[in-house]
């Protein structure tokens, strides 16, 4: 079992609260177990995952949920410095977005995001499209 394996710890980089909340919701609904933690910009997710000598390994995400439009640095940005980390490039990223910009699509992929999630203006559709990412992942 990798290090990954022992918790379910979720990174959630998001600037939305509306989308936060959300997700805080969906999670509790589902009684997912582990800690979900909120980045609310690229550069504060990074500085999250870059000190897991202050974190420990618990503490260390199984999973990445990512939006694209973010403040300060975006996304695409996030995913190109994860996946470029030896220590991080193995936690899956999922990549949460409004866009369905055939260049956000074709970036996400090309620099190692494991899924693409589009969110839809509905909440009830936001999350219908997050259900199978949480039993893919989550295994609930």
């Amino acid at each position: 079992m990798s290090a990954y394996a022992k918790n379910r710890n979720i990174l959630l980089v998001e600037d939305s609260s509306d989308d936060v909340e959300l997700m805080k919701r969906k999670f509790k609904s589902r009684n997912i177990g582990g800690k979900l933690v909120v980045a609310k910009d690229g550069k504060e997710a990074l500085d999250y995952l870059h000190e897991r000598e202050k974190h420990g390994e618990n503490e260390f995400p199984w999973l990445i949920l990512l939006d694209i439009r973010m403040p300060k640095m975006n996304g695409i940005e996030v995913l190109k410095e994860i996946k470029s980390d030896e220590i991080l490039k193995d936690i899956p990223v999922v990549m949460l977005t409004v866009s369905t910009l055939d260049r956000d699509v074709f970036d996400s992929f090309n620099f190692g995001c494991n899924h693409y999630v589009a969110k839809s203006v509905g909440f009830e559709h936001f999350e219908d499209a997050l259900e199978p990412i949480i039993n893919y992942y989550l295994g609930k």
